[in-house]
């Protein structure tokens, strides 16, 4: 059995371990409210505007909903992983990397580049994938000007011709204690089918479909990133809330058992020194 000494100074050591975890949670749980806010009034826009374009699009002929929307034979695959800058959050940047890698295999024979959004992500994946961008930079001023600027470089890309297919790759916000793994396919646009067309009902449009199509498609490509990002970035502070209460729970509990622990020890120290002083007592009325 640890002596006394040493168990006192894992117990102060696991108490200060707990205070920071503690802390950690109450930080996490204050970002995550302002956070959850944002992603729920931004989802329903974002969500609408995808709709209304797959509709609009899936309608028109052609190459007439521009270059967002050609569909080419895929050889070069760019996947947007969404990871965050910092980790203590449980498996939530382990389970992006899991999936991208996945998504890596399934295009096995392609040329598979990876745009990186967190500096999580960017390190262990560019071990292992080609690393197009890197661009961590945002979470610390996370807003739709910055996040458009992202945007803008990937479509430039697509239409340059240096990719056929763009996926998006992050964290989903449910609640605190639940992420959902999405991959979204950002580019070509992909209009919904046909009979769903049919389904949702007839528009008057002024002006023309293939003007608010060319409109619209570049903002809602820039609301699509720009929402992914704040899901993300919802879901990582829920994560690390989460991995904190638990590892403050773990800490109390192994606090606890090293206190009992201290308590048996110092009761058996006790014990052998009143055993020896009987001893002695005993041995000079010899």
């Amino acid at each position: 059995m640890a002596n006394l000494k040493e168990i006192r100074n894992r117990i102060t050591s696991v108490s200060s371990t707990m205070q920071i975890t503690s802390a950690m949670k109450m930080v996490s749980a204050a970002k995550l409210k302002k956070a959850q806010d944002a992603i729920t009034a931004m989802r329903p826009y974002a969500e609408k505007l995808t709709e209304l374009l797959q509709n609009l699009s899936a309608t028109l002929d052609g190459d007439t909903g521009g270059e967002f929307t050609k569909q080419r034979e895929i050889k070069k695959v760019l996947i947007v992983a969404i990871t965050s800058n910092r980790g203590l959050c449980g498996a939530f940047n382990s389970n992006i990397i899991k999936e991208v890698k996945s998504r890596a295999e399934f295009y096995a024979g392609k040329q598979v580049d990876v745009f990186a959004i967190g500096k999580k992500g960017n390190d262990i994946l560019k071990k292992t994938n080609t690393i197009a961008d890197n661009q961590s930079a945002i979470f610390d001023q996370l807003s739709f000007d910055n996040a458009a600027v992202i945007a803008e470089n990937i479509m430039a890309k697509f239409v340059a011709g240096e990719y056929d297919r763009v996926e998006l790759v992050y964290n989903q916000f449910k609640n605190a204690a639940t992420q959902i793994i999405k991959t979204e396919q950002f580019l070509p646009l992909a209009p919904i089918e046909s009979e769903q067309v049919a389904a949702s009902g007839d528009y008057i449009f002024e002006p023309s479909k293939e003007e608010i199509v060319l409109t619209l498609i570049p903002k809602s490509l820039k609301t699509q990133l720009y929402k992914a990002i704040r899901d993300s970035f919802a879901a990582e502070h829920g994560a690390r809330m989460t991995a904190m209460h638990k590892a403050t729970d773990n800490a109390t509990e192994l606090r606890d058992q090293l206190k009992l622990t201290y308590n048996k020890a110092r009761q058996a120290a006790i014990t052998n020194e009143i055993l020896e002083i009987v001893g002695g007592a005993e041995a000079l009325k010899g």
